[in-house]
């Protein structure tokens, strides 16, 4: 436990209840009622990863939270195992149970540490045909803070943003791997150059429109040691029609999920 991460107990009090919800037909996560919780952005990760290798023998999802993205691909992809990293503890105690429940320990292993720590990284490992990242989007100063500090470190920047996650993916990753990252909208030119800094090249972009004739939400990009000549390939996810209704992206999402 860090210095900035609160105590956790399982009876503390209605801020720190704890629901079971599914996040795949065999899949349920424990998560706090008034926490950080699952959302599409983990949804589409997942998704967008699957499609980028749908067989990767390993894994490695980095800051995996209470393990969304990292469990939905244990799930869909049942042949690989699969790597996990989160530095706070009130998520990290989750992923523990999380891993635990579900009985995939045999497959999943999870590391209690900071991802852009050397020792961590040397850790996690190499070669991995898949990494993914679902960062914070907002660099500290740019966005209030959520009162709850897990919520908190899932939103604010405050252990490094998408360069950070890209970094130490570019470490780890197989000469043929893929990278699959998400973050706003508005942060192509951060994920960019991060990659670049990485030795990695951004090749692919998926941006999620919560509703029709809205802006995008967030994006979700993928990239690769392998240099490639043209423009990022760009597409696009729409959740709800103009009307509100689930559209078949939504549903993709959920036939994704074997729901």
């Amino acid at each position: 436990m860090t210095a900035s991460d609160p105590p956790h107990r399982a009876d503390a009090g209605p801020a720190d209840r704890l629901t079971r919800d599914r996040l795949t037909r065999d899949v349920w996560l424990w998560q706090r009622a008034k926490g950080h919780r699952f959302s599409s952005d983990d949804l589409v990760t997942a998704l967008v990863a699957h499609q980028a290798a749908p067989t990767p023998t390993r894994i490695l999802d980095l800051g995996c939270g209470i393990g969304s993205v990292l469990l939905h691909l244990a799930w869909a992809c049942p042949a690989a195992t699969l790597v996990g990293v989160e530095a706070q503890a009130v998520s990290f105690a989750l992923l523990r149970r999380n891993v635990d429940d579900n009985q995939l320990a045999h497959r999943v292993t999870i590391h209690h540490g900071d991802l852009r720590a050397p020792e961590v990284v040397a850790a996690l490992g190499t070669g991995f045909p898949l990494v993914t990242g679902t960062p914070p989007y907002f660099p500290p100063g740019t966005a209030l803070d959520a009162a709850d500090p897990q919520r908190a470190y899932a939103r604010v920047e405050h252990r490094g943003g998408v360069e950070a996650y890209l970094a130490t993916a570019g470490q780890v990753v197989a000469a043929d791997g893929v990278v699959v990252v998400c973050g706003d909208a508005r942060a192509e030119a951060r994920v960019v150059a991060g990659a670049a800094a990485a030795g990695l090249q951004v090749h692919a972009r998926t941006d999620v429109i919560p509703r029709a004739g809205e802006p995008a939400l967030f994006a979700v990009w993928s990239a690769r040691l392998a240099p490639r000549a043209g423009a990022i390939v760009a597409t696009s996810m729409t959740l709800r029609d103009a009307a509100g209704q689930p559209t078949a992206d939504a549903a993709r999402l959920r036939a994704f999920a074997g729901l």
